[in-house]
């Protein structure tokens, strides 16, 4: 019944929002808009780039493959008595 606007459905909304904005203002919105993405998109590449070497600069432990978990590293939880969520 109601679904995504068509090709002719888009010039329609198109004239609407030229007629009730104006050109100028759709031309400045859609300035923004890029100037928008494009500062989005230059901040997330330059979290890539500072947060990749930061998790690789960890090394396993000296002698101890990786993988293995210690007796005394196991927290046993407290058992519940009959009641359960």
């Amino acid at each position: 019944m109601f679904g995504l606007p068509g090709g002719m459905e888009w010039v329609i909304l198109a004239i609407i929002a030229l007629l009730v904005f104006g050109g100028s203002r759709l031309a400045n919105a859609g300035k923004n808009a890029g100037k928008a993405i494009r500062e989005f998109k230059e901040e997330t590449s330059s979290l890539k780039k500072t947060d990749s070497p930061a998790v690789e600069s960890a090394p396993p432990a000296a002698g101890q493959p990786e993988g293995v978990v210690h007796e005394a590293e196991i927290v046993s939880e407290p058992k519940d008595k009959g009641q359960q969520a």
